[in-house]
């Protein structure tokens, strides 16, 4: 046995050792000198480690290794019942933007009932859309405002904005919803596109007034 194989069968090992700080290293080591023979056992493991950076390591070593080999098993991994495997695999694919991947970021990802997938469905699909296919992404993302608590609600907002103008007809029409939750991200989210040194929550706590006043005229 080479040395190199030798040192690829460690590296493998060392991923899945009980120490995070090991599993980083290896991660990096493995990312530093790609090899096929990694991808697989990248994936795996993405699905199951527990610990943000070294899930981040493991995502940047899979950006080492070449699309046409790493996207199609990505996509696979999105049809996995494990919440971690689907929501890695979404935010590996938007870390290495191969368009290809688009068809796979359906709605359903979009809508997921973890609200960590659905994020990341919604960065990668903002990162893979086609030109000329924003306002139906919109579309479909705006159906999600008022979804979650407010680290949720500030990723579909980074979303919605990061299609640019498109989402105001999109905005206007979900500031008239029966939803007051709806309102509310919808008005904010607009002031952010507006303003983007606003901040959400102060842009959130804006809305809620908005929308609390609107209703007070209403009753009146």
């Amino acid at each position: 046995m080479s040395k190199q194989d030798t040192d690829a069968i460690r590296a493998l090992q060392a991923l899945e050792h009980s120490s995070s700080s090991v599993r980083l290293r290896a991660a990096l080591a493995v990312g530093t000198t790609p090899d096929p023979r990694f991808i697989d056992k990248l994936i795996e493991r993405c699905a199951i480690e527990p610990e943000f950076y070294v899930r981040e390591m493991l995502t940047w070593a899979l950006t080492r290794h070449p699309a046409s080999m790493t996207v199609p098993k990505l996509v696979d991994e999105l049809r996995s019942e494990r919440a971690r495997a689907r929501s890695q695999a979404l935010h590996t694919l938007s870390k290495i933007g191969d368009r290809q991947a688009w068809p796979a970021i359906t709605r359903a990802l979009l809508a997921d009932a973890d609200d960590e997938v659905a994020r990341s469905a919604w960065r990668a699909a903002t990162v893979l859309v086609p030109e000329g296919e924003e306002p139906e992404l919109a579309g479909v993302l705006a159906t999600q405002l008022g979804r979650g608590e407010r680290e949720t609600q500030l990723s579909l907002s980074r979303a919605l904005i990061a299609l640019g103008e498109v989402i105001m007809p999109i905005l206007r029409a979900a500031t008239t919803d029966p939803d007051p939750h709806v309102r509310q991200h919808a008005i904010a989210t607009e002031r952010l596109l507006r303003d983007p040194d606003a901040g959400f929550e102060f842009a959130i706590e804006e809305a809620k007034r908005i929308v609390a006043l609107g209703r007070t005229s209403q009753e009146g």
